[in-house]
């Protein structure tokens, strides 16, 4: 959004220098991107010094000058002149200048065989005089130390550039900002001049908004103007025109542009004698097409809003006009509309045709609805003081209302939400200047939003809208507290972060997939849990939420081993699904393993994995969360899609009625359904919702195990037991015996056979027994061994081995 100061001050009154002014409008949140004097045609004319005037080698009447333009540069310039001579300092135009009496753009051109570049400037082609006798002579005095600079004096006046965030399209006109500038103490908001119009006649031109689906006009006001003399627009007017960076057209067509900047009113003017029975405001039919008045041809699309009469399309309404219906010089009477288009609408249409104008921007943001009449007003009285001609009276159709609306605005609430308290009275003050209608009530604001500002919905854009006058500088800044009271993570979270480093530090690689999956690859995982479908899949193979994880990590698996990469090691954490409920998920860390162990190595033989390593990895991760390994209790129920014979569930303890992890290798269908070729797969999964913590019990950093510095013994027993009892109740019982000086109890042999009986099965276990105050003589070793031996003979029934 770009203007002068001085044009700002026919709104504002105000006794603040350019400087304040531009401080002010950053203050508050209009950005102020330069604000700098708009470039001219006339800055590329410089000071030059010819240093040697020669004859032209192939003509008599012309000389080849070597001049110097400033910055060590030097050109070769052809010059017709009789007075080129040594030393002389002159006006130069350089290639790319247009001269302004005979609005030819310089370029660089051979004359006679000898390049020239650019000229050298006579008054008479520069309209400073009729001299064209010779070229400009410059006094020494005055102009030696000036070579290279510009020649005319930039006397235009400086224009601010703001940057207008998307939902402050009220401060596209000229009046807003003055408005914001008014409400925030720079000066005082000027009156509106009455209008002087003495309208007479009726617009005899009708317009019809036809009630299409999705319409994107909603008020079209119009007049006619007749008896207009179209001219060149007068030197105030040109000045606006060039401060914005465009070019003066006509007075019709400048008085528009000027209006929409003053009031951020779009305006188009329309041939009056060229319109065909009436204007048609509608929907468009694919395949209509138009010539635009930037000279270019587009074919439409259906729902476009178009303004049209009895022969075709006008144009594109609220975007662009067309070249039919376009105002000449030679244009007597005119038709001025002022509308209001949906944003959604123009956004729509223009993005297809890939149209970008003034207007455009102005209605995609949203502009005052109820500024209709007052746009063609102002035009229409600047238009008859300039071109003359008479002013019917004003036509509005209308399709829909445009209605205030209502909020009510908590008081308290600024105070509570900025942390500084501003007073009643000034927050109304405020808030009146800025064009709200404030009625007080107990506790709160019954405020009316203003037709101009779209983007005020709720109480809190009034807190944003008083902040932003009152100066953000006002909210104070408060440093976070350095102390932490609290856990920033809770024990699940902290779980949640533990295994993924667990895992990983075992030498598997985390992977990140979809929840979704393939239901064929599913089908394999997910036992009896029902399949959840997903009703509008991303596509045909992630159709389903997984009901493992694995699910996922195998597809990936098997993609890098068909690429032949060998020994992978995978894993993921995060939700499988049970069901589309809330609560129906659990949070699961899975892994997944294949091929060998210790590939190619020279010291070690290799050998596949298998599902010791799947258990050694599993439970090596919960004992590093702090569960006690001797509390766990192991089952051969694993799921479906382990292997049968080697797999098993870990239980935190006896009493669990849920596992806390599986382990195993895969079972042998799948790799047979799924084609995967490795030497071996072993899986393991841990589900973080069923494992019990107790408090202080992740342990990553710190190891809490106690060395003794006294020698161990280690003592062999077998024993011959029942069949039935699991060899995990048999260790713990010893375990229990004494757990200060019972350090490991490790299973090394299972025997069942010849001179057992067929119901007995004989396990060999390896004690490992220290103290951490002594060394144990035979004396205390021989008591723990009978010790360990009676305990077990009693609580199972068990025989020692002889």
């Amino acid at each position: 959004m770009k203007f002068t100061i001085n044009w700002l001050k026919q709104h504002l009154d105000t006794k603040l220098d350019d400087q304040k002014i531009i401080d002010k409008l950053t203050s508050i949140g209009l950005e102020v991107e330069s604000f700098e004097s708009q470039s001219s045609e006339l800055d590329k004319f410089i000071v030059a010094k010819i240093i040697k005037a020669e004859k032209h080698p192939n003509a008599d009447r012309l000389k080849l000058c070597d001049v110097d333009i400033g910055q060590n540069e030097k050109v070769k310039v052809v010059c017709g002149a009789p007075n080129a001579k040594n030393d002389l300092l002159t006006v130069y135009a350089p290639p790319g200048a247009t001269i302004p009496k005979s609005q030819t753009k310089l370029s660089v051109s051979k004359i006679r065989g000898v390049t020239s570049y650019g000229m050298l400037c006579s008054e008479s082609e520069l309209k400073l005089s009729n001299e064209s006798e010779g070229i400009i002579t410059l006094s020494p005095k005055k102009y030696i130390k000036q070579v290279g600079k510009k020649y005319f004096v930039n006397k235009n006046q400086k224009v601010v550039d703001l940057s207008i965030t998307p939902n402050r399209a009220d401060c596209l006109g000229v009046r807003g900002i003055a408005r914001d500038l008014a409400a925030a103490g720079a000066g005082k908001l000027k009156n509106k001049n009455k209008s002087k119009i003495n309208f007479s006649g009726l617009n005899k031109i009708k317009v019809k908004i036809i009630n299409d689906k999705n319409q994107g006009c909603t008020k079209f006001g119009s007049l006619l103007i007749k008896g207009i003399k179209n001219t060149e627009s007068p030197k105030w007017l040109k000045e606006k025109i060039l401060s914005l960076g465009q070019k003066p057209i006509s007075a019709v067509v400048d008085v528009t542009n000027y209006v929409m900047m003053d009031l951020n009113r779009p305006l188009h003017a329309y041939d009056a004698d060229k319109i065909d029975k009436g204007i048609i405001v509608r929907n468009s039919k694919k395949g209509e097409s138009f010539e635009a008045l930037d000279n270019k041809k587009y074919v439409l699309g259906d729902n476009m809003c178009v303004i049209s009469d009895a022969s075709g399309v006008l144009g594109l309404g609220g975007i662009i006009g067309g070249v039919r219906s376009g105002t000449e010089l030679n244009t007597k009477n005119i038709l001025l509309e002022s509308a209001y288009f949906k944003p959604k609408s123009i956004r729509s249409t223009s993005r297809i045709l890939n149209l970008d104008t003034d207007a455009k921007y102005r209605f995609e943001r949203g502009i005052d609805p109820n500024s209709i009449e007052e746009g063609l007003i102002k035009a229409a009285e600047l238009i008859q003081n300039i071109c003359g001609g008479t002013i019917s009276k004003i036509n509005i159709t209308k399709k829909e209302k445009s209605n205030h609306r209502a909020i009510k605005f908590p008081i308290d609430l600024f105070n509570n939400t900025t942390g500084f308290k501003v007073e009643v009275r000034e927050m109304n003050k405020i808030l009146s200047d800025l064009g709200f209608l404030v009625k007080k009530n107990k506790k709160e604001l019954n405020l009316k939003v203003p037709s101009w500002r779209p983007d005020i919905l709720q109480p809190i854009d009034i807190v944003e809208e008083i902040v932003r006058i009152k100066g953000y500088d006002r909210i104070k800044t408060e440093l976070p507290e350095k102390t932490r009271n609290k856990q920033t993570l809770n024990p699940h979270q902290k779980l949640f972060h533990f295994l993924q480093r667990s895992v990983a530090s075992k030498g598997y690689y985390e992977t990140v997939t979809w929840s979704f999956t393939d239901s064929k690859i599913n089908e394999l995982f997910k036992e009896e849990k029902p399949e959840v479908k997903i009703v509008n899949p991303i596509s045909s193979d992630l159709n389903v939420l997984r009901s493992s994880i694995f699910s996922n990590l195998i597809f990936y698996l098997k993609k890098n081993l068909d690429r032949d990469a060998k020994d992978i090691s995978l894993f993921e954490i995060g939700p499988i699904f049970s069901g589309k409920k809330p609560g129906q998920q659990e949070i699961v860390i899975s892994a997944i393993k294949s091929g060998v162990i210790s590939r190619l190595n020279w010291i070690e033989k290799e050998r596949k994995v298998d599902v010791f390593d799947a258990k050694r990895d599993v439970m090596q991760t919960l004992i590093e969360t702090g569960l006690d390994d001797k509390n766990f209790h192991i089952k051969s129920n694993a799921p479906n899609y382990y292997h049968p014979g080697k797999s098993g569930a870990i239980y935190q303890d006896s009493k669990s009625d849920k596992p806390i992890a599986f382990f195993g290798e895969i079972h042998p269908n799948i790799n047979q359904k799924l084609q995967i070729k490795t030497e071996a797969l072993i899986l393991f999964e841990i589900f973080l919702d069923r494992i019990e913590l107790h408090k202080n019990k992740l342990k990553d950093q710190k190891n809490k195990y106690e060395y003794s510095d006294f020698q161990k013994s280690e003592r062999d027993f077998a024993f011959i037991i029942d069949k039935n009892l699991n060899v995990q109740e048999l260790v713990k019982i010893i375990y229990k015996i004494d757990n200060n000086l019972i350090k490991n109890v490790k299973v090394f042999d299972l025997y069942e056979g010849e001179n057992i009986p067929s119901d007995k099965k004989s396990i060999a276990l390896n004690v490992t027994i220290q103290s951490l105050q002594k060394s144990l003589n035979d004396k205390d070793l021989e008591k723990i061994n009978n010790l360990i031996i009676s305990t077990v003979e009693s609580k199972t029934g068990a025989k020692i081995r002889s």
